[in-house]
């Protein structure tokens, strides 16, 4: 069984191995006895991750490191926010499914000194410096509150029948670096990680619910549900 201890290692891993640094990063454990981080000169990225398992994260940069993100970037009006969506993201879907919200720039002081807090030093093999600090609080384990007995009857469910939702589809993925990001054009083709006439995915508020095929309908696409998922498959 995966243990909210595991589940923090693995993110602070999974970030340590995207960060643009020279070579990869190595995650160490940063307990509350080993001393407090230092914040002089620090920039300071935090986020929301929403899912089957929710959590705060967040990374702090020294001037050195600050200067390394920024020249990944490459030229163009890029923030480090944008830069460092990707690996928040990824060390986020370690947890599960979910949504992460927007990447912002503030100080994380309470977060970094919560008790519930894993924060993980992200140093290059062999040296004394840090480049980064990150920091993961796990807010909701997967676990939710019983509702044994309790049920849901139609007026209740009556009060949010006209509460719109956000459906979206779509036909597939890929990552790319932020320079070839840069370098797109008109004309180019962007190959995802899916082949012709495989089923595209339905979500719902950002979480997979179905599969489904496209169709045009009067001039305009549409999607013919092909495949609604249970509750057991769209968590993870």
């Amino acid at each position: 069984m995966t243990t909210t201890l595991t589940q923090q290692a693995i993110a602070a891993d999974t970030l340590a191995a995207l960060l643009p640094a020279s070579t990869p990063l190595e995650a160490t454990p940063w307990p509350v006895t080993a001393g407090e981080i230092p914040t002089a000169g620090m920039s300071t990225l935090s986020v929301d991750y929403l899912g089957a398992v929710s959590a705060e994260l967040a990374i702090t940069l020294p001037s050195a490191s600050q200067d390394a993100v920024k020249n990944a970037g490459g030229p163009g009006a890029i923030s480090a926010a944008d830069i460092l969506r990707p690996a928040l993201e990824a060390a986020a879907e370690t947890l599960g499914s979910g949504v992460l919200g927007d990447v912002s720039e503030g100080a994380s002081t309470a977060l970094f000194g919560d008790a519930e807090t894993a924060v993980y030093r992200l140093t290059e093999p062999g040296s004394a410096q840090a480049f980064a600090w990150f920091a993961i609080r796990i807010r909701d384990n997967g676990k939710r509150a019983s509702t044994s007995g309790a049920t849901v009857s139609a007026h209740k469910m009556g009060r949010i029948h006209d509460v719109e939702m956000a459906l979206s589809v779509v036909i597939g993925h890929t990552r790319m670096t932020v320079a070839n990001v840069l370098g797109l054009e008109p004309g180019d083709v962007v190959d995802l990680d899916r082949a012709a006439g495989s089923p595209a995915d339905i979500l719902l508020n950002g979480r997979l619910i179905g599969h489904g095929e496209i169709v045009v309908v009067d001039q305009e696409y549409g999607v013919r549900v092909t495949k609604i998922l249970d509750a057991a498959e769209t968590v993870g």
